[in-house]
Formats: C-alpha cells, sequence, structure tokens
C-alpha cells in the first residue's frame, strides 16, 4: 500500500475512489451486510478493495472475546476480481458510490490508507456499533477530506440501535432474539446521524445524497456516480430463502414461548385434579432461566456500551440457580417461600421496566408464563394450608 500512495501522490487524476456497499449474506455476522472501499488507478492497472472487516474464528477464545467487547479486527486488501467472484458466489448484492473528491483529497485518502495498514496499525479494537467495518471506512474518507460534509436530513425520531436491527434481522427471528436479548436498555435510545452509519446501507444512503462544501465555498456532490455491481438473480434469491426456511424458522422463539405457556397451563390442570404439586417443572425453569442469567450477568462487564444495562436480567435470573433449592424445599413442605416473592417481585417488576426496554415477543411471553407459574404455586401453597389447618 506504500507504493500505491507515492504513485497517487504522483498522478492522483488517475485514482478513482469508491465506496462499496455489499448485501446481507446468511451468516449471523454477515446479516447487515459489509461495506468496503475501492481504489482504482487506471495508470498502473491496479484494482483493490480496502477491508476493515477482516477476523478469524480461530483466535484464541474468540467467542469469549466477542462477547466482552475484546474483539480486534483487521484492515485487509484484496483485488477487486476476488472481493466481487466472492460475493457473486454467496448471491450478495454489491453497489458501487464513485466519490467525486480532487486530487488533493484523494492523495489524502490514499496516504491514510498507507498508514493504516502498516503492520503496527491494521488491528483495531472493534465495536459493533460505534467502531466498525462501516465506520472506520467512513472515517477514513471524511476525515481526509479537509472540508465540511452536509448530510440530508432525516427523521430519526423513533429509530434506535434495535430497531435499526430489525429491519435486516426480520427473517431470521432465532438471530433476532440473540441480539434483543443481550442488546440492553442503552440500545432503545434514539440515535444521532453519525450513529445511524454503522450499518453499511444507512452510510449508502447518506453518503448518496451528502455535499462537501469546499474551502473554495464550491458546493458539490459527494457521490459523482453510483450502480449496482452485481444484483442475485432469481435462482439464488430462492436458495437464500430455502437457506431460512429450516427448522429455525418452522419453530420461531414465539412458537417456544408458546409452547411453554402451555406446558405451564397443563401441568397446572393436572395438579389441579391429581391435588399434587409437580415441581419438577418448577426445576427445570428455575434451571433454564438461571443458566440465562448468567450469560446476562456477564454482558454486565462486557465493553460493548450498549449491554451492561439490560432489564431481562430480571427474568433470566441468576438467582434462580441460587433458589432452586430453597424454593423446592418450601414447595415439598407446602409452602410459599421468600424466594418466590423475591421471584416474583423481579418478574413483575421486569415487566414494569419493559417501558423504556424494547423486549422480544418472545420474552414477554416467557415472563407471563413464570409469572401465571407463581401465582398457581401461591395459590396452590395458600389452598393446602387452609385444608391442612
Amino acid at each position: 500500500m506504500t507504493c500505491v500512495t507515492s504513485r497517487a501522490t504522483e498522478s492522483a487524476d488517475s485514482v478513482v475512489i469508491a465506496l462499496l456497499t455489499c448485501g446481507p449474506g446468511d451468516e449471523v455476522y454477515s446479516l447487515y451486510g459489509h461495506t468496503a472501499i475501492r481504489y482504482t488507478d487506471h495508470r498502473t492497472g491496479e484494482d483493490m478493495v480496502i477491508n476493515y472487516g477482516m477476523f478469524s474464528f480461530n483466535q484464541d477464545y474468540f467467542v469469549l472475546r466477542f462477547v466482552f467487547g475484546l474483539t480486534d479486527y483487521q484492515m485487509g486488501i484484496t483485488p477487486f476480481d476476488y472481493f466481487m467472484r466472492e460475493y457473486q458466489y454467496e448471491g450478495r448484492w454489491v453497489y458501487q458510490q464513485t466519490l467525486n473528491l480532487t486530487a488533493e483529497q484523494k492523495r489524502a485518502i490514499s496516504e491514510a490508507l498507507a498508514h493504516n495498514y502498516l503492520p503496527e496499525n491494521r488491528t483495531y479494537r472493534y465495536n459493533f456499533f460505534y467502531n466498525n467495518c462501516t465506520t472506520k471506512a467512513r472515517d477514513v474518507i471524511v476525515g481526509q477530506l479537509g472540508c465540511d460534509i452536509e448530510y440530508p436530513q432525516r427523521n430519526l425520531d423513533g429509530v434506535t440501535f434495535r430497531t435499526m436491527l430489525h429491519q435486516w434481522n426480520e427473517g431470521y427471528p432465532w438471530s433476532r432474539l440473540g441480539n434483543d436479548l443481550l442488546l440492553g436498555v442503552k440500545a432503545d435510545r434514539q440515535v444521532s446521524m453519525a450513529e445511524r452509519q454503522f450499518l453499511p446501507d444507512s452510510l449508502r444512503e447518506d453518503f448518496e445524497d451528502a455535499y462537501l462544501r469546499l474551502p473554495s465555498g464550491e458546493r458539490r456532490k459527494l457521490v459523482s456516480d453510483s450502480r449496482m455491481l452485481f444484483a442475485p438473480s432469481v435462482s439464488q434469491l430462492a436458495e437464500k430463502q430455502d437457506a431460512g426456511s429450516g427448522f429455525a424458522a418452522a419453530m420461531p422463539p414465539m412458537a417456544v414461548a408458546l409452547a411453554v405457556l402451555m406446558v405451564m397451563i397443563v401441568v397446572t390442570i393436572i395438579e389441579w385434579r391429581t391435588h399434587r404439586i409437580l415441581y419438577g417443572l418448577d426445576i427445570l425453569w428455575l434451571l433454564a432461566t438461571g443458566v440465562g442469567g448468567i450469560i446476562l450477568t456477564a454482558m454486565i462487564f462486557s465493553q460493548h456500551p450498549t449491554v451492561s444495562l439490560n432489564f431481562q436480567i430480571l427474568i433470566l435470573s441468576p438467582l434462580c440457580l441460587i433458589a432452586l433449592w430453597p424454593v423446592v424445599r418450601s414447595l415439598r413442605r407446602r409452602q410459599f417461600g421468600r424466594w418466590l416473592w423475591v421471584i416474583a417481585g423481579s418478574l413483575a417488576l421486569s415487566l414494569f421496566m419493559g417501558i423504556w426496554q424494547k423486549y422480544d415477543a418472545a420474552i414477554w411471553t416467557l415472563a407471563l408464563s413464570l409469572l401465571f407459574r407463581v401465582a398457581v404455586l401461591y395459590n396452590w401453597c395458600k389452598r393446602t394450608k387452609q385444608t391442612t389447618a
């Protein structure tokens, strides 16, 4: 990349810099698309793609590092033809916006890219919302323009990180649930113009209608030409639909949550007819919610700024593991113990906190199901006590 900089300095007029926006893939990490920079020098014949989204699952403790916000991504450079073949194979569209830059701006961006590609600068600390492949590409371009940039006015009322993600993961219910579970209340505040550009297609939209205010006073469009470089075929789109129609689509989270509610109701009917409490069910839900609570508790220590305050920890609570044995012991004595009061209070408080934090519909259903179960246990203990008295 260093040689590219020197050549660009010699003849920046032959250089073309463009923003590439790529459509979503089928993997969790590719659901929201991708952004890269295309660098073309017509004088030398070089045609490269600069990419800030390089990572490897083979990194030590990759999953744990990602959960705690300690994942490192890298800047990479690939030939344009190779880049296009990869996205054509995956059936993901590629849209190009050629930037309307002066020779000096091209030189500055080329030098910044060369600096970022130095071995000591290639790696950066990734953050999904604030420092990802899209924001890195934006910053390296906008930061070298040497002038103000005017973005179009957009109505951002009600637009949050969570609602923006929902636009892209709607067809992937389990991925959507996973995102909604990990994201806390901070993901539900209104985003700013700059913050909305963490998504590749949002940055594409803003660049499309942006203007540069040059020091000379000239007002110039940021993008001089826009075109779709590749659009997936009908057969590729059909394959994507088939890939998303498996078990996960047939059994979405809401169906599972409703199944849990039905089990609660059926067990309650059986208990009413047999005059016995089947506390094996309570062992199961206390274990399941307790394990889920451990994950949400771990997220408190994550460096991701939008996950630390999550009211869903009142539903999926690690306290359920602590309460498991005391609850079973009290139920065997036909007593509604203090731990059940704590759990009931936590569930009720979680529903109240849902005013500020948006829960997935399946989580609402689960919380109501657990509250129903606790109410049944309270009624059973109260009725049994009166009978034995």
